[in-house]
């Protein structure tokens, strides 16, 4: 079965590529063992823990990232750099225990996936 990597580059309101994405997963997680998630640039801000909004009317839909562990989807990468460029720490709070790689090894690891995914 072929391994497939989605690639996390929007912030998770103003767009519905977030919300779109997180569906494909939940969809392909039936398909594949091999599914993992990768945060790069604004998509960083995916899993950021309390989060509102509904104070924009928008859609919470952030917290079904909590679920992708009963899913066996079990590989998540955060961008050190892009952490960085966006004053964010690498241990602060978010809904899922990601990995947190700079850009080289972040590559790298994307490099091992058969398929890639961007949203």
């Amino acid at each position: 079965m072929n391994s497939i990597a989605f690639v996390f580059t929007h912030a998770p309101h103003g767009t519905s590529a977030g919300r779109e994405g997180l569906d494909a997963v939940l969809a392909t997680s039936a398909l594949s063992d091999n599914v993992a998630l990768f945060f790069i640039g604004d998509g960083v801000l995916q899993l950021t823990a309390s989060q509102q909004p509904e104070k924009i009317l928008a859609r919470n839909y952030i917290a079904t990232f909590g679920v992708l562990p009963l899913y066996e989807v079990e590989q998540y990468y955060i961008c050190a750099d892009s952490l960085a460029e966006r004053g964010l720490a690498a241990d602060m709070a978010r809904v899922l225990p990601a990995d947190v790689l700079n850009s080289t090894a972040l590559r790298e690891r994307l490099g091992q996936f058969d398929r890639i995914l961007t949203f």
